[in-house]
């Protein structure tokens, strides 16, 4: 893991840390004075004002914080410390167990699987994982999973579907895994019958975008009756960068700061457009500066959720989660009829 990772936006509260780090040291130092009694000096502690310092530290994150651009929300949704699946999992889940392979294939590290509490509920958690340092990093792609990882997710929904018990995802990829391999062994074919398949599971199913939902690696597993978004995650069909190469040929600051603004793709932009339910506050400063804060606050609302939607009927939690997804994107159609004449240009 890297050991220092510095944000531009985040630079004053930087500076502050630094100040309270050397206050903090200081304090601990006795300072001697003169007018002891005999060979023994009268000792004073350093005056150090720890407390002003923390206070502004606070001011600095809510200013840095406050009206976050849509690139520097994806610049902090891949900060290196910031929270992922096995790290929820470690903090909100008792009595895991984790499942690997999807019968067909093998295993695939990035994404993980397995039955455990989360409350007082058995549920099935599947997540995408990107790894820490650089051994699980390249071990799980970069978070980017693979065909096996799809076909893995799919076959423990249908056991926890078996066992009747709901389903909890958590998002974060920044897309599918693009390489030839995967392409070779059905990439686009396992997120299409996850897709179809999750539509019509027999269980509740909640699913948070913790970090990165780009594009169809994220849509995999995030068909679900209640979808929300960590506060500082993005959700989007495709990367800012990715965006900016297509568009302009090139991606710098410059053209990756249009195409973020461009795409809506932060959690405040998907909430007004419909695509997700809720979004969920992450504590000052995001989610890399407190796992255990984020991970309460998440807990909380996937418990509020599942409560929920245990006292439905299936057969609505199907219609409507059927419904939600069918209804994304819906545009009308102008007829012709529809256009006043005076509209159409004269001769």
């Amino acid at each position: 893991m890297s050991s220092f990772y510095q944000l531009e936006f985040e630079k004053p509260v930087t500076k502050i840390d630094h100040l309270i780090e050397q206050a903090k040291n200081a304090s601990e130092q006795e300072v001697p004075a003169l007018g002891g009694v005999g060979d023994q000096p009268e000792i004073h502690t350093k005056p150090v004002s720890i407390s002003k310092l923390l206070k502004d530290r606070e001011k600095a994150l809510k200013k840095a914080y406050k009206k976050l651009s849509p690139w520097n929300t994806v610049r902090v949704a891949r900060h290196p410390n910031r929270p992922q699946t096995r790290d929820y999992i470690s903090h909100m889940c008792r009595d895991f167990c984790e499942l690997h392979g999807d019968r067909r294939y093998g295993d695939d590290p990035a994404m993980v699987t397995g039955f455990g509490r989360i409350g007082g509920r058995k549920c099935l958690i599947v997540g995408h994982q990107k790894g820490k340092d650089t051994q699980e990093k390249l071990a799980c792609h970069f978070g980017c999973a693979h065909p096996e990882g799809y076909r893995k997710a799919l076959e423990k929904m249908k056991k926890a579907e078996k066992f009747g018990l709901p389903i909890v995802t958590l998002v974060d990829t920044p897309g599918a895994y693009p390489g030839l391999g995967a392409e070779e062994r059905g990439q686009a074919e396992a997120i299409a019958v996850n897709l179809r398949e999750m539509s019509r599971l027999r269980v509740p199913i909640v699913s948070i975008v913790i970090g990165e939902g780009g594009s169809g690696g994220a849509l995999g597993i995030a068909v679900a009756d209640r979808v929300a978004m960590l506060e500082y995650s993005w959700y989007s069909v495709i990367s800012p960068e990715g965006c900016a190469a297509i568009l302009w040929k090139q991606a710098n600051e410059q053209t990756n700061t249009a195409a973020a603004e461009s795409l809506k793709l932060t959690a405040k932009d998907n909430k007004a457009l419909g695509i997700v339910d809720d979004v969920i506050e992450e504590p000052l400063g995001a989610a890399h500066r407190s796992h255990e804060e984020a991970a309460s606050k998440l807990e909380n609302w996937i418990t509020h959720q599942l409560d929920a939607l245990a006292a439905r009927p299936i057969e609505e939690l199907l219609c409507e989660r059927y419904d939600r997804f069918r209804n994304l994107g819906s545009f009308d159609t102008c007829t012709d009829s529809a256009v006043p004449e005076s509209n159409y240009p004269t001769e």
